[in-house]
């Protein structure tokens, strides 16, 4: 590091380029190259989004965003447009972003408050994922439950043992709560 004629601090290319290893460095960088990573990823988002999902920032910050997906035909959710919030963290792609339904769903995956059950989002996240494969994974659990992984154990014992009720309280809370 050195200091220019303005008396500001200047990083040397060569420190700016090492791994995100050094704690003391990382906070002031990260917020810029996540924000780059966070743009980029809004781009490819908006050039081929992934079927029946959109995504954006709320309002200005690039780190808030709402998401709907369509709840995919041929499932007790068809039709219901579901909100979700999305918020990055500071150190983004390197942390998983946390998504919470808005809209009420009933689903085994779900809790009660919208947190969602996703190895992705949280031991099987990696960089190298982007939020429009976390959205094709949210879209996967209306039609591919996880039963053996649930956040609510009641609502997985019905899906595996009275699939046909299952199917029409999931169906009911979609009318109530998704149109």
């Amino acid at each position: 590091m050195g200091t220019n004629s303005t008396g500001m601090m200047m990083i040397s290319s060569s420190l700016s380029t090492s791994s995100a290893s050094t704690s003391t460095w990382a906070s002031t960088t990260s917020v810029s190259a996540s924000g780059k990573r966070i743009q980029r990823e809004m781009a490819e988002l908006n050039m081929d989004p992934p079927p029946n999902c959109s995504a954006g920032p709320k309002g200005d910050n690039l780190y808030h965003w709402v998401a709907t997906i369509i709840g995919p035909s041929g499932t007790p959710y068809q039709g219901g447009i579901y909100f979700l919030d999305i918020t990055f963290p500071s150190d983004y792609p390197f942390k998983p972003p946390k998504v919470v339904f808005k809209t009420r769903i009933y689903h085994c995956n779900v809790d009660s408050t919208g947190n969602v059950s996703l190895e992705i989002l949280k031991d099987s996240w990696s960089p190298a994922l982007t939020i429009t494969k976390v959205l094709l994974a949210i879209r996967s659990i209306f039609t591919n439950p996880d039963p053996y992984n649930p956040l609510v154990s009641g609502i997985a014992l019905l899906y595996m043992t009275d699939r046909a009720k299952h199917d029409e309280l999931a169906a009911e809370w979609t009318l109530r709560f998704a149109k």
